[in-house]
């Protein structure tokens, strides 16, 4: 490799197979699942008005754009795999590091991966009715009163998703990226497709005028916590940065094409591109689709959607008896090329960890296609294993998804590290400021420190007013400290 080579002096295992339109089609696949279809009747209940429904997606659109931007100073200074685990590590101390990977194995990516996965089957039931939550192969086994195993149809197909997909990415990096190419420019299809019927033929003189003509006024809100509502200054706040847990997880993931950065033709230069015209076209997309929903459905039907399914109402208010059917197709993709982008990059970081042997061995290595096809098993393994937990409530002996519970216990726990890792950012650039920076963070000092300081009040919010999905995801972390204190321990009584 001659020094005129973009790629000169970034020696990596694996093949560099992953172009600018690659990266950035992982940028986006990751991102476009199941949430933007979803979010917003919810959030639209707790902010209770058109106008602070997309103040909370443009809320959302800042926050994701500063990160993305600034995140590309680090994946260019560091185009490892391994991407954000990597950055934490070389910023603070490996134990850091160790903790981002350990949550993201353990709940973020697999829990993403597993959730994901049922949606995709969910939406398949729509076209095939034999596959449904209620029809079960085996049914649901009780270990407590509250939680039980079972295996459904719906969980099947959620299984039979994630074994086909891991063992398609243990091919090799073409063929996963083949997948992802595919689906991810379908989905953008059929998601900008959602936009203009939404627009252009969805266009209902009711909700144009309740939604636009009255764009404040809190209507249907739900408190935010007992005696606390929108309709009250501080609880608009709280209401704002209680929905951003909606947006933000529909609007996460663009930070898996670091994991990949060993994979990405020069990455110096095409993370920071991917990350910056994935995420880009991503959150325009996402407001433009709340657009598209606001002119197409009154607000109070938006607010109770059937099932939370806003974007189905609104492609059948525009094609009465078909557009349900529709709908599940552009998700039935969507939700596909999502959990490939997820297992793809996620392995990625599990095998950053081996390397560093704070993780199994086997993980860390590379198969004859020369991708991390341990790494891959174990991710698939697990993602598995939490389909089939349930959770059950007696009252209204209603059975749930344990990884539900999970991620919502995380989200909190992932605006932790984007925080953590941002001020790496500022301590790299004291540490190491001789070191390779072909890209430099948007705005730096002010773009970061903004990010840093909003999503820093975001999580002080939600650990007041929603600590009861807050703290088990500081658990969740707090919980690796021992493990990898006894891993370390472990290793150095190993010759």
């Amino acid at each position: 490799m001659t020094s005129t080579q973009p790629d000169a002096g970034l020696e990596t295992e694996f093949t560099r197979g992953l172009g600018a339109f690659d990266s950035t089609m992982v940028v986006m696949g990751s991102m476009i699942g199941s949430g933007i279809f979803l979010v917003s009747a919810e959030m639209a209940r707790v902010v209770g008005s058109p106008g602070w429904l997309l103040v909370s997606w443009g809320v959302t659109a800042a926050l994701t754009l500063a990160a993305a931007l600034s995140y590309g100073e680090l994946a260019a200074m560091m185009p490892k795999a391994g991407g954000q685990y990597v950055y934490l590590r070389e910023a603070f101390s490996p134990i850091w590091g160790f903790l981002y990977g350990w949550t993201l194995f353990l709940v973020i990516q697999a829990g993403t991966i597993a959730a994901v996965s049922v949606g995709f089957a969910r939406y398949l039931g729509v076209w095939a009715p034999g596959v449904s939550e209620e029809r079960y192969l085996i049914a649901p086994i009780h270990l407590t009163e509250r939680y039980a195993v079972s295996l459904s149809t719906t969980q099947l197909v959620a299984l039979l998703v994630i074994v086909t997909l891991t063992w398609a990415n243990t091919r090799g990096l073409r063929l996963g990226k083949l997948i992802q190419n595919v689906f991810t420019s379908a989905k953008t299809v059929a998601l900008a497709a959602l936009v203009v019927f939404g627009l252009a033929f969805g266009w209902n003189r009711i909700a144009v005028s309740g939604n636009f003509g009255d764009l404040w006024t809190i209507r249907g809100a739900v408190p935010v916590a007992p005696g606390l509502t929108p309709e009250t200054g501080f609880g608009l706040f709280v209401a704002l940065c209680v929905a951003q847990v909606g947006s933000l997880f529909a609007a996460d993931s663009w930070v898996n094409i670091t994991f990949t950065a060993g994979e990405v033709k020069n990455p110096r230069r095409n993370i920071p591109l991917s990350l910056a015209a994935g995420a880009g076209l991503v959150i325009a997309l996402y407001l433009l689709a709340n657009l598209a929903y606001l002119v197409t459905l009154p607000f109070d039907q938006i607010q109770h959607a059937p099932a939370d399914r806003v974007a189905t109402s609104t492609l059948e208010a525009v094609l009465p008896g078909r557009g349900a059917l529709i709908m599940a197709v552009g998700i039935i993709i969507s939700t596909f090329g999502c959990a490939n982008g997820l297992i793809l990059s996620g392995a990625r970081a599990t095998y950053a960890m081996a390397r560093d042997g704070v993780f199994f061995a086997p993980a860390g290595r590379l198969n004859r296609a020369q991708v991390p096809a341990w790494a891959l098993v174990l991710q698939g393994a697990w993602a598995c294993l939490l389909v089939l937990p349930r959770t059950y409530d007696p009252a209204t002996h209603a059975y749930g998804n344990l990884y539900s519970n999970l991620l919502d216990y995380v989200v909190s726990a992932a605006l932790l590290f984007y925080i953590l890792t941002l001020l790496g950012l500022f301590r790299l650039r004291k540490t190491r400021p001789e070191a390779p920076r072909p890209y430099r963070a948007f705005g730096y000092p002010f773009v970061p420190a903004l990010y840093i300081a909003a999503a820093a009040v975001l999580l002080v919010m939600l650990f007041i007013y929603r600590n009861a999905t807050t703290w088990p995801g500081f658990a969740i972390v707090a919980l690796g400290v021992p493990v990898y204190l006894l891993r370390n321990r472990g290793a150095k009584a190993r010759p």
